[in-house]
């Protein structure tokens, strides 16, 4: 097959549809929500405009078709995102979040739970399905979730979950969890909460997945967090306490780990093509004000050397991203979403070249970017400033992932190159989890 970057008629036709959604329905509520001081008003301004995007299948579009989703392919999501994040990759992170908690069900789920848990999500009448991805803990000694492979069974995930007649009852407390209050305060639809099943073993064996339905006794939400930027998601901060679920709406126990692992693999690409589009829109912006702003000149300030150069870099790391995006899809799609290293690559990268990109813009208009009524930079900016250290975070597990395919004994440097397989493992996991302390002589 020989390399091909063209779309083809059916991803141009999802590509177009997308960008008309986002410009034409998304962009009109996103300044207003994007400044309302309660970020959970805020996100409740947006459920009419979510409501449309699940109607016309963005919100299921990477669910397999035999249970009502659209069956797309992971370059296929890529596109449509793309679009999304350029208009506020707040709004994409809510339909990221989807995935995150329903796809590791189509990896590890049993055909039962896939045919009730996924069929209900794909055919909702009120057409505002909300799921959420719980795994994040607060901050504390210890506390987080980076280390969630550690092998002392007290560090990593905290959250319990013990098996009593047929039911398995949670306690702890989540922080950060996407769409995780649900539109009322109330809850979403289903969270998939990762939970330590076993409370004597370490991250590798002792985690596993449980599906909590909306209205379960013993949830209780406190005020969503308020963000500096992505502020149309809604991050919440969840309680669980003696709350008793079902032993069937358990899955992947004992193999929790490689559900975090592969999910976040999966959105990697995803986050990284969401940050492409704010990039692509903090350039646009640029460009357009060059071509006529004169800075007290004669002429448009395009017509300088410097500024010409940089808006030059500017062009170049947009298409190295987007590109890094599309060949992680494609290998997610070859592998089944075993692009562990690709995956975690685009998001490290794209974050982090697209913060670059923001502030080189900025740094061409010069101080009128800092001119919020005036100018939308400081909101790419705000918004762009989460994809380095969300969604699994750069400096914590995305990287740490990496190094351990890379540390592996079999590992094989030229695999991306030539679209090989990597088998991920457990043995792979854990790399940098237990430290060393220098004591004092």
């Amino acid at each position: 097959m020989a390399i091909d970057f063209s779309l083809t008629p059916e991803q141009k036709t999802l590509q177009k549809v997308a960008r008309e959604f986002s410009e034409d329905i998304l962009k009109p509520v996103v300044r207003a929500a994007d400044a309302e001081p309660d970020p959970q008003k805020g996100f409740q301004m947006i459920k009419p405009v979510y409501q449309k995007a699940y109607e016309m299948g963005f919100a299921t579009g990477f669910l397999p078709k035999e249970y009502g989703g659209g069956g797309l392919t992971n370059v296929d999501v890529l596109i449509a995102v793309e679009e999304i994040g350029a208009i506020d990759p707040g709004f994409g992170c809510v339909l990221l979040v989807n995935g995150l908690a329903l796809m590791p069900l189509v990896w590890y789920g049993s055909a039962a739970q896939k045919k009730k848990w996924l069929t209900e999500a794909c055919n909702s009448p009120s057409k505002d399905y909300l799921a959420a991805w719980v795994v994040s803990e607060p901050a504390g000694t210890p506390g987080g979730t980076a280390n969630f492979d550690h092998p002392n069974p007290k560090a990593g995930i905290q959250v319990t979950a013990d098996l009593k007649n047929g039911e398995y009852v949670l306690n702890g407390r989540k922080y950060w969890p996407s769409n995780g209050a649900g539109w009322d305060m109330k809850g979403p639809d289903v969270s998939t909460v990762l939970v330590r099943t076993d409370r004597n073993k370490g991250g590798k064996d002792g985690l596993g997945a449980v599906l909590v339905p909306r209205g379960t006794p013993g949830v209780t939400y406190e005020p969503c967090i308020d963000k500096m930027g992505q502020r149309l998601n809604q991050n919440a901060d969840i309680r669980f306490k003696d709350v008793r679920v079902p032993a069937e709406n358990a899955f992947a126990v004992g193999n929790g780990d490689l559900i975090i692992s592969k999910d976040f693999t999966w959105s990697g690409p995803v986050a990284g093509i969401a940050a492409v589009g704010t990039a692509r829109a903090a350039y646009e912006y640029t460009l357009k004000w060059c071509k006529e702003y004169t800075a007290g000149g004669m002429d448009p300030i395009i017509y300088h050397q410097n500024v010409g150069y940089m808006l030059t870099n500017i062009a170049m790391k947009i298409e190295a991203m987007r590109y890094f995006c599309y060949k992680a899809g494609y290998y997610a799609d070859l592998y089944d979403c075993e692009n562990h290293s690709l995956g975690a690559m685009t998001k490290i990268y794209c974050g982090e070249v697209g913060m670059e990109v923001v502030y080189d813009c900025m740094r061409v208009m010069g101080v009128n970017s800092y001119d919020r009524r005036s100018h939308p930079l400081d909101k790419y900016l705000r918004d762009m400033m989460c994809f380095p250290i969300y969604d699994a975070g750069n400096m914590g597990m995305q990287r740490r992932k990496i190094w351990g395919v890379m540390a592996d004994p079999d590992f094989n440097p030229r695999a991306f190159m030539d679209n090989e397989e990597i088998p991920f493992s457990k043995s792979m996991e854990g790399l940098g989890t237990v430290t060393t302390i220098p004591t004092a002589r």
